[in-house]
């Protein structure tokens, strides 16, 4: 066998409409996509920069970069855990690994990860941030959704976020609902707004306070269970949450991977935290390896392609359903 060849490069793809959080918005979103090559072989992942742990596009090509020669001279997956930081680099070689030997081997990484024959998959579609009315007519194209995640903002006292939640009842009544408030509601009364939430038949809360800030939930008795978002990442940070959550968003980009991804699943249910699958916003290619990550908890919010310019060779999406990445993308 010839020794591999890792490549990375920046590839930008337009936002579709406007997507935004408590944080801003954005118009754009600009990846990495990490290739490896030996023997005729080709393997592809990709990476969004985790901007609020200060990534760019730039530090993560570089950090790509940086174990070119590693990967040259046969790094494994588990190498990379030590070699690279959780982060987007890991996560795009990571994912380049796992196409990269499904394809060489002729296993499908379904098969090496130990999980059934994949099957289509239910998967959150996202109400950005904006005032009631314009959240509720967003509501409204899509209230034939199964599932929808309500991005919240935390502004007056929690007032406008159980506005919003109620304008997007209003409008998509049959739906299920879940609420991101993106760490926008430090100081706020989070038992006052997950009350008024269940009122709303609201299933989850993700990451109401601000990372580094979950001791504001040790006394808090909330009608809505909570998910952690940004306060936890991979492996090392899961201790930190338990007790506080009943819920971890596992993001690849976050925990670097879907190596270190399907180990925090693991770790997770060893602890009794129940598990939701999210994304960045990403391509096609980004989502395929959180697929099965997915298969494997009770919430999947993995729409990221639905909200930009996508990929050709895309996923396909089909009603409420998001269904398994054919090999020719990933896998």
């Amino acid at each position: 066998m010839s020794k591999r060849t890792l490549t990375a490069a920046v590839e930008r793809f337009p936002v579709r409409g406007r997507f935004v959080i408590a944080r801003g918005a954005k118009t754009h979103v600009d990846v990495v996509v990490a290739t490896v090559t030996a023997d005729g072989v080709t393997g592809r992942g990709e990476g969004t920069p985790v901007y609020y742990r200060g990534e760019t596009a730039e530090t993560v090509l570089a950090q790509a970069a940086a174990v070119a020669d590693a990967v040259a001279d046969g790094a494994t997956r588990a190498d990379l855990l030590g070699l690279l930081p959780a982060g987007a680099a890991r996560n795009a070689v990571d994912a380049a690994l796992w196409d990269w030997e499904a394809k060489t081997w002729g296993t499908p990484v379904w098969q090496m990860l130990g999980l059934p024959v994949p099957r289509p998959m239910l998967t959150a579609i996202t109400i950005s941030l904006d005032e009631p009315g314009a959240m509720a007519a967003a509501a409204r194209a899509v209230a034939g959704r199964e599932l929808l995640k309500v991005k919240l903002g935390g502004a007056g006292e929690g007032a406008e976020d159980l506005e919003r939640v109620a304008a997007v009842r209003a409008a998509a009544p049959h739906a299920r609902l879940i609420v991101d408030a993106n760490e926008a509601w430090g100081g706020q009364d989070i038992e006052r707004l997950a009350a008024g939430l269940a009122l709303l038949d609201v299933e989850l809360i993700e990451q109401p306070v601000p990372a580094g800030e979950d001791h504001l939930l040790d006394r808090v008795r909330s009608a809505v269970p909570l998910c952690a978002d940004e306060s936890v990442h991979d492996r090392a940070s899961l201790d930190a949450v338990v007790g506080r959550y009943r819920f971890i968003n596992v993001k690849l980009d976050k925990a670097g991977g879907l190596t270190e991804a399907h180990a925090l699943v693991h770790a997770a249910r060893q602890r009794g935290i129940g598990v939701m699958t999210g994304c960045m916003l990403g391509t096609s290619l980004a989502i395929a390896p959180a697929f099965f990550v997915g298969m494997q908890g009770m919430y999947a919010d993995l729409d990221g392609p639905l909200l930009i310019e996508d990929r050709a060779d895309g996923l396909r999406f089909d009603g409420s359903d998001v269904w398994p990445p054919e090999r020719r993308l990933w896998g």
